[in-house]
């Protein structure tokens, strides 16, 4: 199964602003665990903005 460019682009992006990784090792991790990490960033970012 391939995995869009555009999509993971935006994963690998949007960890790397957030925790400062760099591009190899975002993309050392397996498919689920760059989503695991995306939603985890999500849920930080929720939490902050509602002043929590």
């Amino acid at each position: 199964m391939t995995y869009a460019l555009p999509r993971l682009r935006e994963e690998i992006a949007y960890i790397a602003y957030h925790f400062h990784w760099r591009r190899d090792e975002i993309l050392d991790l397996t498919h689920g665990e760059r989503q695991d990490w995306v939603t985890e960033i999500a849920r930080i970012n929720t939490r902050v903005n509602e002043g929590g």
